[in-house]
């Protein structure tokens, strides 16, 4: 049954001109932002800096103390243990280097007089960087 006799059938179309329009849009918007990511860089410079000279390793002076009151300066024996001595065979040792760091290796039964003695005789050379030897149990 056709209920439909006296209209005629339209044909469809599809209307392509919204669709125009739309990819229009779509195509304006992307340009838009592309050129809106590329002014989003940053222009950074970078600060320049000169490069130091690396640091001189210190001169580091050994000096050993054992259980009977015996010196070592840098494994070398002193015979007199006076105070003067012992200033004088720093001052040897350092020569003509810059500020030393005293490394004071006494062993656990070597007398507090010793090591006070090493640490005058520093003081009179003229060098204040004193540390201590230890070891781990």
């Amino acid at each position: 049954m056709n209920f439909q006799r006296g209209k005629k059938h339209e044909e469809l179309e599809i209307n392509f001109i919204p669709l125009i329009d739309v990819l229009l849009v779509i195509i304006i918007f992307l340009i838009v932002s592309a050129t809106f990511s590329r002014t989003n860089e940053l222009q950074i410079n970078l600060p320049t800096a000169e490069a130091n000279a690396p640091q001189e390793k210190p001169l580091i002076i050994d000096v050993a103390v054992d259980a009977t009151g015996k010196y070592l300066i840098n494994g070398k024996a002193i015979n007199d243990p006076s105070v003067t001595a012992i200033s004088v065979a720093l001052q040897a040792a350092v020569a003509d280097g810059k500020e030393p760091t005293i490394v004071i290796n006494a062993d656990a039964n070597a007398t507090h007089q010793s090591v006070v003695n090493v640490m005058e005789a520093s003081r009179i050379a003229g060098y204040t960087r004193i540390t201590f030897a230890t070891q781990v149990q």
